[in-house]
């Protein structure tokens, strides 16, 4: 409910509105999965909006009562309903040419930080309750206005009854579940002598349930089905299918592919959540001085942004960040895709579909006749299609994509495998960001740590360093069950090409001493982008350590 809820907590002991006594029978009483102050509330010992009251007042923030206050109809499309549910926010009106918006937790300096610049308005927060504000989210945009068992129905509508119901509901669960629990992949995986069910919940695989064996067909045909094009009774071959659920006033797509194995088909459905897509640079990990930086890079007029890591390192999050970061009114964005994973508002997407012709290379000559301002390639593959968008880089476009290097200056190496010449390159590219995740730690559960020798070796960190950090370790909570940490952020390392790096480029320096030149001229690695994150807070050096295992230092 509350980012800091200990924090928060030991204000209200501070001010003796609660006594240590209150708190600690709430601890032993609470519910699975409900917060010590949803306990307190439930119990009486504190209402919701005398809690509201006193995060206003120690945040200097205003109390608004929403129930009393009247909204500006004229305002509530400046923030959309994916936005307002994320960061439980109802905008009320403007005062002065700001945005004044109502919000649960003044102490939550995500949302403070990253809602004006998603919705691009200065804004001024004012504190609301929670329960306020669900309400206005359902009022305003629809948003809430079912519970968990009504998702389930939903999922369960019309699909039949009799022998196939308990399967049906049984996978339905396991849709919603993986869904509650921000799972960005089902694994459904024959053994044996059962079936063994994993979500992989900021990268990591979980096991969360095993069934019997025999259940596994009726699981997989009821999937299949769902997909409406997959052959229930092909179980020899590799098949791909789509699922399209509506869960409440969420849209989600569910990416499903099933091949054979020794013990039977095993299935793998990635979770495509729609309201993912309002996410901004903020929310990707970037500091302040690298998001300005960025900033600076994708708002040039023209030329070719290219973003750099391995599979799964969270490329295409971050090429759609920027394309709804820079995505105005007067402007026209066109992708080429294969596959196109979301639906952009505003942005024209194109698929590719090699099997008709419809090729990146193709698809790129057709969009150029569209008149573009900006132009996003899913990958650059090969030499036509790199010729192109450095074309189009060259005449007044600016062009986004990715490349599969380990680091951002490996990148010129790459290209010029491909076939594109040096001064091509020198003349087109503007930057480089090559990218890895980590883990987040859980702000409700990390608790301080002292680093380890090894540790300190790993990052090769000082003793001034140590003096003025925040380190923190995962602790364990229901909100992060039990593994401390929660969600994902980038590592991330900024090669920029400016003139003097344009002159090494055309020399055709090798890619070590290019990465010389570039730490020379100020270049953070993503190591040294971890280790700000391990000595503030944000994650763990052994996070670190384990995803720059290749980055020289």
């Amino acid at each position: 409910m509350y980012s800091n809820e200990e924090y928060l907590i030991d204000l209200l002991k501070d001010a003796n509105v609660l006594t240590q006594e209150d708190i600690d029978a709430a601890k032993t009483a609470k519910k699975a999965r409900e917060t010590v102050l949803d306990s307190l509330i439930a119990k009486g010992k504190l209402s919701e909006k005398q809690v509201a009251r006193f995060c206003a007042e120690n945040a200097s923030m205003p109390f608004v009562d929403l129930s009393e206050t009247p909204i500006d109809p004229n305002v509530i499309e400046l923030i959309s309903p994916e936005i307002a549910e994320r960061y439980q926010a109802i905008p009320l009106g403007v005062d002065s040419n700001r945005l004044v918006v109502a919000i649960t937790d003044p102490f939550d300096f995500e949302t403070l930080d990253s809602l004006p610049h998603l919705i691009s308005q200065e804004v001024d927060f004012w504190c609301a309750t929670p329960s306020s504000i669900s309400n206005m989210l359902n009022e305003l945009y629809g948003i809430g206005s079912k519970n968990e068992k009504d998702d389930l129905d939903d999922l369960i509508a019309g699909n039949g009854d009799g022998d196939d119901a308990p399967i049906i509901r049984m996978v339905s669960e396991i849709l919603l579940d993986a869904f509650k629990i921000r799972a960005s992949d089902i694994h459904i995986e024959p053994l044996e002598k059962s079936v063994q069910i994993r979500y992989r919940i900021d990268g990591v695989l979980q096991k969360v349930a095993d069934h019997p064996r025999k259940l596994l067909s009726a699981i997989i045909s009821r999937i299949k089905i769902m997909t409406g094009s997959m052959q229930i009774s092909e179980k020899r071959l590799p098949q791909d299918g789509r699922i399209q659920l509506q869960l409440g006033d969420r849209a989600l797509d569910l990416r499903v592919s099933t091949i054979p194995t020794s013990h039977g088909e095993s299935v793998v459905m990635r979770i495509l959540d729609k309201a993912n897509l309002s996410i901004g640079l903020p929310q990707l990990g970037f500091f302040s001085d690298d998001q300005e930086k960025w900033e600076s890079y994708i708002s040039l007029p023209d030329g070719i942004l290219l973003v750099t890591g391995p599979t799964g390192s969270g490329k295409t999050t971050t090429l759609y960040a920027c394309l709804h970061h820079i995505n105005k009114s007067d402007r026209k964005i066109i992708t080429v895709e294969d596959p196109v994973e979301y639906q952009l508002t505003g942005i024209n997407q194109v698929q590719v579909k090699e099997e008709v012709g419809m090729t990146f290379s193709a698809a790129l000559r057709s969009i150029l006749r569209q008149a573009p301002n900006i132009i996003m390639i899913g990958e650059i593959r090969d030499l036509e299609t790199a010729n192109i968008a450095i074309n189009a880089s060259l005449t007044g476009h600016l062009v986004f994509s990715t490349l599969h290097t380990n680091d951002a200056p490996s990148a010129i190496a790459r290209m010029d495998d491909i076939g594109v010449k040096p001064f091509l390159i020198a003349s087109s590219l503007r930057a480089v960001l090559a990218q890895r995740l980590v883990r987040k730690l859980c702000e409700e559960c990390k608790q301080p740590a002292i680093l380890s020798e090894q540790e300190i070796r790993g990052l090769g960190v000082d003793a001034t360093q140590l003096a003025t950090a925040e380190v923190m370790q995962a602790g364990g909570c229901d909100r992060c069950r039990n593994t401390g940490y929660r969600g994902r952020a980038g590592l991330f390392e900024i090669f920029s090409v400016d003139d003097e790096v344009r002159h090494l480029i055309n020399q055709g320096l090798s890619t070590p001493k290019l990465r010389r030149k570039a730490r020379e001229l100020g270049m953070r690695t993503m190591r040294e982008d971890g280790i700000r994150k391990v000595l503030t807070g944000k994650t763990t050096a052994a996070e670190v350590l384990h995803v720059t295992m290749s980055d020289q230092r």
